[in-house]
């Protein structure tokens, strides 16, 4: 039933009906239709924004574990980093401090290593964003431990260097002198025996009875055995590596033959008076890079402190 609406008529004191244009009716109709489709996108957008559905409330439970997850793995990566940090620090002092060697860089270390670095805070990381930052910093210590790798191959053959040549340096008498009163002769000038002028000694002359055993005073290999005319007489050279030789003088007969090797400690003759001599005595030799240098510099590994500084003190004299 239509419905009829009347409004009052003051001048003719009565109800009239109203009456409603087309063009009236269809903007009323045109306007609520537009209120309509108005309030239901608020409706919408409210409940998209505010309402969670049940699949929308497990993705963010799931999320919210992500990002603890995620916290606790950064966490556990810096400190790893900080560990690797520590061994890269003592990886360069034993190889500077200790093994006289070159470190393997640090730019070789950290190449194509950047640390991630985060766009924005981690609640407002996505799973993908997430996933590529923890990749990129496992891929940072990967490389990190790559070139530690390498750098500790390296610290193994110096170690394995560094043994050979602490066996290859004279370190002790070349015969027994624990009263340190065998020294007869030192290095450097003096007035020779026979000749009697001025002439370098380049060596330490031991003195002992003929037939006192006679020690190599490091690892190496005999390359010459045996009377030389030389003025040594009887002699044994040995070469120890790393341009290291000892010469043994005045022998009375040698122990060991050329190609033969020998170690510290190891009798290789004895003492005797051949060659330009005047008594039974030792001419010991050290030679360092082609070049004589003073024994006394070499008896460190048998001597205590005060022994040391006082067979100085006789050696000077």
């Amino acid at each position: 039933m239509k419905k009829i609406k009347y409004h009052f008529n003051p001048k003719t004191l009565k109800f009239e009906e109203i009456e409603v244009s087309l063009n009236k009716r269809l903007l009323n109709i045109i306007a609520f239709f537009f209120a309509s489709i108005f309030s239901g996108f608020l409706i919408v957008v409210v409940i998209f924004n505010y309402v969670d559905s049940p699949k929308e409330k497990l993705l963010r439970q799931e999320n919210a574990v992500y990002q603890e997850n995620y916290k606790i793995l950064k966490l556990r990566i810096h400190e790893l980093e900080l560990q690797m940090d520590e061994i890269e620090n003592r990886d360069n002092i034993i190889y500077k401090s200790i093994f006289e060697g070159t470190p393997v860089p640090d730019s070789a270390r950290i190449k194509e290593m950047e640390h991630f670095k985060e766009i924005r805070l981690v609640e407002g990381l996505t799973e993908d964003e997430l996933i590529t930052g923890l990749k990129k910093q496992l891929d940072n210590l990967l490389y990190r431990l790559a070139y530690q790798g390498k750098s500790f191959n390296e610290l193994e053959k110096l170690v394995k260097q560094k043994e050979k040549l602490i066996k290859a340096i004279p370190s002790i008498q070349p015969i027994s002198n624990k009263q340190l009163d065998k020294i007869a002769g030192r290095y450097g000038y003096r007035i020779h025996p026979i000749y009697k002028i001025n002439k370098p000694h380049l060596g330490i002359d031991f003195s002992a009875s003929t037939g006192t055993p006679i020690y190599a005073t490091a690892d190496g290999e005999v390359v010459a055995a045996g009377r030389k005319s030389d003025g040594y007489g009887i002699k044994v050279v040995l070469y120890h590596g790393f341009g290291y030789q000892t010469l043994y003088a005045h022998m009375v007969r040698t122990k060991v033959k050329e190609g033969q090797t020998v170690k510290r400690g190891q009798v290789i003759g004895y003492v005797g008076s051949t060659g330009i001599s005047t008594a039974p005595h030792l001419h010991y030799e050290v030679i360092r890079q082609n070049r004589k240098v003073d024994p006394i510099n070499y008896f460190f590994n048998d001597l205590s402190p005060e022994q040391y500084d006082r067979i100085l003190k006789i050696a000077a004299n």
